[in-house]
């Protein structure tokens, strides 16, 4: 059976003129770039061309580009380096519980052991933190603000320029994971006022296992604390034999996001509009989660009254989707996002993630909307689920 591949938050294909561009790195030119001949010289070309494709698609200098393993060692890498960077200044860090849980986790994993202390920011209905309120958290030994640009599962987008407004007044590095927002809307470190950005290879058609962490040498020159140490590679902020094939890949994949971004933005943004009419048209009492305006465009994050959430996943086997983020499949617990903005746990529970991508085309669009009303009206008869049983809320 064909599965329509939907769940483009969790993972993208890589596009074959990204694994076309690797190959050769692989069997033919694998030097290490550190080698001091022929080969390694040719290596490190190819690394330092990605460096600049990466630096250009965020405004940044290659120099303030720093190749990593993914967007999680990435974001590793900036909180514990700036926390051991700054720990004279203080420990304090601003955050907010919709974030992944490779921040989330890391944070109160540090909380635990006593190496910093979290404000967690409350976030409205759609998943957003105001600058206000990041203003109002600041404290004298606040030493990071870590704010996601684009959430994993609900898409809401947070107003990173002027949360970067309050935290370069204070003197206060602010730090974004844009894993989900690189090659899907614009991302510009100086519009943004970003201090450091944490962004991955596979989420934009590249390969598995490569990431990059912006940070920023200049108005400030950002401290960091290597967390990985022995060869000295990335000018002393990141050990380890740089991976040339990915790094390629990484390099071809996010300039080519980048540079189909606004046609595609607005392809996949008609789409996801056709997709989320289809369903409030023909599955009542349908809420969608997230900001209608500030949001990614290929997002879409629906709940569903009076069904139980795994049965609506496991309802619609021609479809690759998920309830939530990839990272907490095996969590049986209700979405953390979904929580806090709000959903009591059975809503939260009985949610899909759709994330639409370069292969969704308007068939399958049409194809999703009819399973998923299919599917709805097939779990509320067995569960004598009624009109009545709702409060009636849609939103």
């Amino acid at each position: 059976m064909h599965v329509h591949y939907l769940d483009h938050h969790a993972t993208t294909p890589v596009r074959e003129d990204v694994a076309s561009a690797m190959i050769p790195f692989l069997t033919k030119h694998f030097g290490n770039p550190g080698s001091p001949h022929a080969y390694g010289w040719a290596a490190e070309e190819v690394v330092e061309i990605a460096r600049e494709k990466v630096a250009r698609v965020l405004n940044a200098a290659p120099r303030e580009i720093v190749f990593t393993s993914g967007a999680t060692e990435a974001n590793d890498l900036a909180i514990r380096g700036v926390l051991a960077a700054y720990a004279a200044k203080g420990r304090h860090v601003i955050s907010a519980p919709t974030e992944h849980k490779a921040v989330r986790d890391l944070l109160r994993h540090l909380e635990n052991r006593g190496d910093c202390e979290v404000t967690w920011l409350a976030v409205d209905g759609a998943g957003r933190v105001s600058a206000d309120a990041v203003q109002a958290a600041l404290r004298p030994d606040t030493v990071l603000v870590t704010l996601m640009h684009a959430n994993n599962e609900i898409g809401t987008v947070h107003p990173l320029a002027e949360i970067g407004a309050v935290c370069k007044a204070a003197g206060v590095l602010l730090h974004t994971d844009a894993a989900q927002s690189v090659g899907k809307i614009p991302v510009d470190v100086e519009a943004l006022q970003v201090d450091l950005l944490s962004l991955s290879a596979h989420k934009v058609y590249g390969p598995k296992g490569v990431g990059a962490l912006f940070v920023r040498r200049r108005h400030p020159r950002v401290q960091l604390e290597p967390q990985l140490i022995g060869g000295g590679q990335e000018r002393g902020r990141r050990a380890g034999t740089l991976p040339v094939h990915q790094l390629v890949g990484l390099g071809v994949a996010v300039a080519l996001a980048d540079a189909d971004r606004a046609d595609e933005a607005s392809r996949l943004a008609t789409l996801r509009d056709r997709l989320e009419a289809g369903l409030r048209a023909q599955v009542p009492h349908l809420t969608v989660n997230g900001d209608r305006v500030n949001r990614l465009p290929h997002n879409l994050n629906v709940s569903v009254a009076g069904v139980p959430g795994d049965a609506l996943l496991t309802g619609l086997k021609g479809f690759a989707l998920s309830s939530g983020s990839a990272c907490a499949a095996g969590d049986r617990a209700p979405s953390h996002v979904l929580r806090a903005i709000g959903l009591d746990d059975d809503l939260a529970h009985a949610s899909l993630r759709f994330g639409l991508g370069r292969g969704t085309t308007t068939d399958i669009v049409d194809e999703a909307v009819a399973a998923v009303a299919a599917t709805v009206a097939r779990l509320r008869a067995e569960t004598g689920w009624t009109d009545a049983a709702s409060n009636g809320a849609t939103r």
